[in-house]
């Protein structure tokens, strides 16, 4: 029996182990948590503090001002115990007042030394220069100037207090003769004067507790054990699975190593099309991995793309039990882009219970050997085919041998005619054209007859210096009138500047006129107007000559179709006219070609080496 691996004997422990994280998680965010509130408590503080030191020095500030009027009414000339500062000051936080001279001595002092105020708090001076050299020296009660700008909600949160450079208390709001030491408190102090001789300091009185973090521990205290015994239960049951799943593997590695021995493809499906599983076979014939194919519903992915719809309805109707019991021929398409074609037989799936769960396939692939039935008939069909050729190049020896004595005869005898009527003074210069004409056709058909059979018999072409254009005119010419009689509209754009080519002028004739006329037959399958347009022109190093019209197209069919010997679209044709055409082509190591026009119609195109 398979062993499970160590990582899975030990899995039971992650709950416990992710219990004892969480619990460390939820510790340190109460420690956290904790920790931001006493940040915030602290920010607090130090804004009250800040705030109520803002209050302060707007206090000191007023006092100041208050002492610099009263300096200012007594250098008017104002009595000191008439000045109204000093009634407004004494009425507040002033406890005295002392008017020095010049030489520092008394002047005068308000209100009397026996008239001032006993606190139990310590004292502040502030001083004011006079203009003569005198001084006002003022004291202070603190502990006023506390009362007066410290809010009550914040005497109630914070204990404050004034406190000198050396740490002495100077006042506090309760009026206590000791300072209150912050300990453990949070506290913060905040210098009121630049000489930082006078600070503000307040102390939290009653901070946040810890009322949380005992929660938390509580509820960890219950979650703990259980987590534990959650953890055993996962132990025990993993055991009995890791049992059943080594019992099941060894049946699936047997019953794999059964299936991957078949050499047919097996694929199983469900009620709905969908893969349950294939062999190795399966996966090697239609190049996927058993991952990209289990549990991929219809379309599938090796289908071939041109068959998609036809073959979505065999699968419903295989689907529904309707697969041929004797199987059927498909084609599929391998994941590298070649066509595969399989023979499949489809067979019911039945479960445990004997209930039909889905379709077992036997798939047989048959690529092979159809290409060898195929090869075989293209064989015998080649070989008939060369024996068509064989007899018609026979044939077509012989006709040029017999055809070459009745054009001579006809050559003779008009050269003849020529003669007798220019001893007998005729002269009828209509006639005398229409004789040379018919010589001058005579003797280039002895010539075509002639080139041809040379042609036929594997001699090469008579190459020559050549000028293109006025072999496409000439070409042009001979088909004019049967042109004009089809109502055919011939357009030669021809480029005036074309160079030499190296060419057999007969040949090349004999292509454009093959050319021409096939499209002009193809012409009369359309009502007028028909055109044909023959353009020449230099392209990379090949002169290009294309014959262009605007009738019904090529319909579908490819070059190779079309240059194939004994193939014509014609009912009384041969199919030799373009094979002949296409080897005097290649025999000027040039290449024919066809494909649609800019008209419309058909585009058969040809180009020759300028070198």
């Amino acid at each position: 029996m398979p062993k499970a691996p160590d990582w899975r004997r030990w899995t039971w422990s992650l709950p416990l182990l992710l219990a004892l994280l969480f619990v460390a998680a939820v510790l340190a965010w109460a420690r956290a948590d904790r920790t931001a509130e006493r940040e915030a408590e602290q920010q607090t503080l130090i804004a009250d503090s800040l705030s109520t030191a803002a209050q302060l020095r707007v206090r000191l500030d007023d006092e100041h001002r208050l002492l610099r009027e009263l300096a200012a009414q007594l250098a008017g000339g104002q009595a000191l115990d008439e000045a109204p500062a000093l009634r407004q000051g004494l009425a507040g936080s002033w406890q005295s007042l002392v008017w020095l001279d010049a030489q520092l001595r008394e002047r005068a002092q308000q209100p009397p030394p026996g008239l001032q105020r006993r606190e139990l708090s310590q004292s502040l001076f502030l001083n004011e220069d006079l203009a003569d050299g005198g001084r006002l020296v003022l004291r202070y009660d603190p502990a006023r100037l506390l009362a007066a700008g410290v809010p009550w909600w914040l005497s109630r949160r914070y204990d404050v207090q004034l406190i000198d450079h050396e740490d002495q208390l100077v006042a506090s709001l309760l009026r206590a003769p000791v300072r209150v030491v912050s300990g453990d408190l949070p506290s913060h102090r905040v210098p009121l004067d630049e000489a930082g001789s006078l600070h503000l300091e307040l102390t939290l009185r009653e901070p946040m507790r810890d009322g949380l973090l005992p929660l938390v521990l509580a509820l960890i205290a219950g979650f703990l054990p259980l987590a534990a015994w959650a953890s055993w239960l996962l132990r025990r049951q993993l055991r009995r699975l890791i049992a059943a799943e080594a019992r099941w593997r060894g049946e699936a590695a047997w019953r794999a190593a059964i299936e991957d021995s078949a050499l047919v493809g097996l694929r199983a499906r469900d009620a709905e099309g969908r893969l349950l599983s294939v062999n190795r076979t399966f996966c090697e014939m239609v190049g996927r991995s058993a991952a990209e194919l289990v549990g991929h519903a219809p379309p599938m992915p090796y289908w071939h793309p041109d068959g998609l719809n036809e073959a979505m309805q065999r699968s419903r109707r295989n689907l529904q039990g309707g697969a041929p019991r004797e199987g059927y021929e498909t084609r599929w398409r391998h994941a590298s882009g070649r066509d595969i074609d399989v023979l499949v037989f489809e067979t019911p799936l039945v479960d445990a219970q004997g209930q039909q769960i889905g379709w077992l396939g036997t798939v047989l692939d048959i690529t092979e050997r159809k290409r060898l039935a195929e090869s075989e008939a293209r064989q015998v069909e080649a070989q008939a085919q060369a024996a068509r050729l064989t007899m018609l190049g026979e044939i077509a020896s012989t006709l040029a041998h017999e055809l070459n004595q009745p054009l001579s005869a006809i050559a003779s005898w008009n050269a003849g005619v020529i003669n007798s009527l220019q001893r007998l003074g005729v002269d009828d210069a209509q006639v005398h054209g229409a004789l040379q004409r018919l010589g001058e056709q005579a003797a280039q058909a002895g010539r075509v007859v002639q080139r041809i059979r040379q042609f036929l018999t594997k001699r090469e072409p008579q190459l020559e210096p050549l000028r293109l254009n006025p072999v496409i005119e000439a070409a042009a010419r001979v088909l004019s009138k049967e042109f004009a009689q089809r109502e055919v509209q011939l357009e030669l754009r021809l480029d005036a500047t074309l160079p030499e080519v190296v060419a057999d002028a007969v040949l090349i004739e004999q292509v454009l006129i093959n050319l021409l006329r096939n499209a002009g037959d193809a012409l009369l399958e359309r009502a007028p107007p028909r055109r044909i347009q023959v353009h020449s022109r230099v392209a990379g190093g090949f002169l290009v000559v294309e014959v262009c019209d605007n009738g019904p197209g090529l319909g579908g069919r490819s070059s190779e179709q079309l240059f194939s010997p004994f193939y014509s679209t014609k009912r009384e044709g041969m199919g030799m006219g373009l094979a002949i055409c296409r080897s005097i082509i290649e025999a000027h190591h040039g290449v024919l070609d066809a494909g649609p026009a800019q008209l419309g119609g058909a585009r058969f195109a040809f180009s020759l080496p300028l070198s």
